[in-house]
């Protein structure tokens, strides 16, 4: 950013002093947990990026001989963002639980290192095209946990519900990014073969969903509101439409005829 006469300007503001600002206006009411999460996952994610920039030098290239499970076979890179990602958010000592795309079930914190956040994340979203130079980045929500007892309920279902299984193609990172620089609309509906959409409502929805209404988008499934949905399960999918308000509502006309 320039001033007014062309300078440079020297009031930089970065992440970290837009958190602490954030926490700040806040006064008395902050506890100051959220800003010490969000800057262990700042720290996190740029760990994650230099070893995507590397990963050719140090064999990080390529899949890892197992599934995840969405079904989708995992990169090298999937993993170890997936690693970084667990042990960094554990470490901080704020979170109660950890929902990751590439885990079959939640991470409940043990309890000296238990906080009151739940984090849910894709580690690498868009990593099944990294060969083919396209934009990759992590996608991750944070939601305030109450009851613990919630939370083993999660980690341990009786309902005996089995993930569904999908394949993942194209990179919502860059889609949504390209989206919210020129306008349009985003879409990824159900079908007949996945009638609850593939996205993954807690890791992919909802953070999307939250970026595209503070820029003055629409998010719906076509007939909700994405952000009013109530999940039911750590890995629950939805269809999902964003994007600038006009286009999204005109979508939405057709499914009310």
């Amino acid at each position: 950013m320039a001033d007014e006469n062309g300078m440079p300007s020297t009031d930089i503001v970065t992440l970290t002093r837009h958190i602490l600002a954030q926490q700040f206006r806040l006064g008395a009411a902050a506890t100051g947990d959220l800003t010490l999460l969000l800057n262990a996952i700042q720290v996190t994610s740029k760990f994650i990026a230099t070893n995507v920039r590397k990963a050719r030098l140090i064999n990080l290239v390529g899949l890892a001989g197992e599934t995840n499970v969405q079904g989708e076979e995992q990169k090298k890179l999937d993993v170890l963002s997936n690693d970084i990602m667990v042990n960094a958010l554990r470490a901080s000592g704020k979170t109660a639980v950890l929902v990751s795309e590439e885990l079959d079930e939640a991470i409940v914190i043990e309890k000296r290192l238990r906080g009151k956040y739940c984090v849910v994340f894709d580690p690498l979203d868009g990593s099944s095209n990294i060969d083919a130079g396209v934009n990759i980045g992590t996608i991750f929500g944070i939601y305030q946990v109450v009851l613990i007892k919630y939370l083993e309920s999660i980690k341990y279902p009786k309902n005996g519900k089995a993930p569904y299984s999908a394949r993942y193609i194209g990179s919502m990172v860059a889609d949504v990014h390209r989206t919210l620089l020129y306008g349009g609309i985003f879409g990824y509906p159900n079908d007949k073969k996945t009638k609850t959409g593939k996205l993954r409502l807690l890791y992919e929805a909802f953070p999307m969903a939250m970026l595209t209404e503070q820029a003055g988008g629409v998010a719906t499934t076509g007939t909700q509101r994405i952000l009013d949905i109530v999940p039911t399960e750590i890995h629950e999918r939805c269809p999902v439409f964003l994007g600038s308000k006009e286009d999204v509502e005109d979508l939405m006309s057709f499914y009310k005829e």
